[in-house]
């Protein structure tokens, strides 16, 4: 039971690290592509409420890169008070 609560924290550890944010950064841009089809497709198909859930989705990601960033940055500043 000590394993997985060790291996759980770590995950949590990672996902707090600089790594752990550039990949979540990457997952975030990659999903984008997925939005970029669905707009596409819906422009040529004229179907106005799947672009507009196209554009309520690149929203989104946007603000989570955002946040992401935010994140990156106060990673760093940390990494220099520790330095």
């Amino acid at each position: 039971m000590s394993s997985n609560t060790s291996a759980l924290s770590k995950a949590k550890g990672f996902r707090k690290s600089k790594s752990g944010t550039y990949l979540s950064i990457g997952t975030t841009a990659f999903g984008a592509l997925s939005v970029v089809k669905q707009a596409k497709k819906a422009r040529s198909e004229h179907d106005t409420l799947k672009l507009i859930d196209a554009v309520v989705s690149a929203a989104a990601i946007v603000t989570g890169l955002a946040i992401l960033y935010r994140e990156l940055k106060r990673l760093g500043d940390d990494d220099v008070l520790l330095g």
